[in-house]
């Protein structure tokens, strides 16, 4: 049975503040583990008022503290962000506090606007760097005995042997997971243009190693599903705002949904092409969908996000993710 597993931003919902974000947080990492989802990870995005997982590892040891067998990880740290050593320090922590339960998602783009990323990072050739900035976050996990004396060290990190993934959403991320031997997650969730080029590349261009000796793929989907066809398709409405917003440079709160949409055509095509990997209606509706798509695509891992304003909509829709799933089998 393929794992399903959860991807969350901490939505900060209209009417609503980071601390709000964070305990629907927690109180979905709890129940995705109590329903047997396999890995929660959290994203990183900057200077979004709708985003509340900006500082991605403190987050993620929050959840894994709250939680008891899940795996818990970044889906993904934007390494343009931060220096190798950083990261390897900080998921080197987190894995010394919660043993085989972490993960370490590396992506290329800032996970913001170039404004945003000059402020984080100030170094706006940092992305350029990507595939040796991700070998020296490798390096840092490697055994001390591996290591010359005289090199900096990830204290903690070294020896620690964190499951690292590579991210993204184009052919460039797909070859670098296939020459470093590493797990691949794509982001269709959002960006499918690419999608099926980069798995067929990465799964032919291939080359084990001791971390990953098989090509693994991870696709990402949205799932908005509810007991009511007509529900789902309404919760799904907040999904399409918040996308149409980020596209005319208007990011926003996560907002509620509408009965009545009426997205201009340019708007719709958008939708149309941006959100194809995203599944909303009844169970009924969802799963012979679903079941095609995995069927075409043979990923080894569903990674989900649940886009939904509401709390109680949200758990709901986990819950019948699950069921989805039983009947996949």
């Amino acid at each position: 049975m393929i794992p399903f597993s959860i991807l969350d931003l901490a939505v900060i919902a209209q009417g609503a503040t980071p601390a709000d974000a964070f305990r629907n947080t927690f109180e979905l990492a709890r129940l995705g583990e109590s329903l047997g989802f396999h890995r929660y990870w959290l994203a990183e995005h900057h200077s979004m008022p709708g985003v509340a997982s900006a500082a991605t590892s403190v987050l993620i040891g929050q959840v894994a503290a709250r939680t008891e067998r899940i795996r818990v990880g970044s889906g993904g740290v934007m390494l343009p962000n931060h220096s190798p050593l950083t990261v390897a320090e900080q998921f080197g922590t987190l894995e010394t506090l919660f043993p085989g339960r972490i993960d370490l998602g590396l992506g290329r783009a800032p996970g913001a606007d170039q404004r945003t990323a000059m402020a984080l990072r100030r170094d706006p050739h940092a992305p350029d760097r990507f595939p040796q900035d991700v070998v020296e976050v490798l390096h840092y996990f490697e055994p001390s005995e591996h290591t010359d004396a005289h090199l900096v060290r990830a204290v903690p990190g070294a020896g620690l042997r964190v499951p690292v993934w590579i991210l993204g959403s184009s052919l460039f991320s797909a070859v670098l997971a296939a020459q470093l031997g590493l797990p691949y997650a794509f982001a269709s969730h959002f960006a499918p243009g690419q999608m099926e080029e980069a798995i067929s590349l990465y799964r032919s261009r291939f080359e084990p190693s001791e971390r990953c000796p098989r090509p693994r793929v991870m696709l990402t989907v949205n799932i908005v599903a509810a007991d009511d066809e007509a529900e789902g398709k309404r919760l799904a409405t907040s999904l399409h705002q918040y996308f149409i917003a980020l596209r005319h440079g208007r990011p926003i709160p996560y907002p509620p949904p509408i009965d009545t949409p009426n997205w201009q055509p340019q708007e719709q095509a958008m939708l149309d092409h941006t959100l194809s990997c995203t599944f909303a209606g009844s169970p009924e509706s969802i799963l012979p969908r679903l079941a095609g798509f995995i069927d075409r695509h043979r990923p080894d891992e569903l990674m989900i996000a649940f886009p939904i304003f509401d709390q109680a909509a949200r758990r709901r829709s986990v819950e019948l993710a699950m069921q989805i799933r039983e009947k996949l089998a």
